[in-house]
């Protein structure tokens, strides 16, 4: 089942005061990124946030599972009408996250 574009929206937007959020459709669900580093999906209707132990102690209630058959687990963030909580959480996120790597150009 994929997510209702509308609460991608609004998820999104709930993120923002970590910095500039965008999303990305992904295999039929969405991967949410802060400042072009993905940090979340958005799958079935659910927030997913990678896990990290900087977040850990943060988190409302830890509740780790997989986005989809066969992935790692995420932390699952029910409660997305917090605006502040999830900046708060976006942000310590991806602080602990690798930035990403840089894109190869390919040569014509």
């Amino acid at each position: 089942m994929a997510s209702n574009p509308d609460l991608v929206q609004y998820i999104a937007d709930q993120c923002g005061g970590a910095g500039e959020i965008m999303v990305k459709k992904m295999f039929g669900d969405y991967g949410v990124y802060c400042d072009g580093k993905i940090f979340g999906l958005i799958c079935d209707d659910c927030f997913y946030l990678k896990p990290t132990e900087a977040v850990r102690p943060m988190l409302r209630s830890v509740e780790l599972r997989p986005p989809y058959d066969g992935a790692k687990d995420y932390f699952l963030i029910a409660d997305v009408d917090d605006r502040d909580y999830l900046a708060a959480l976006v942000r310590e996120t991806c602080k602990a996250l690798p930035d990403p790597k840089p894109k190869i150009k390919k040569k014509s």
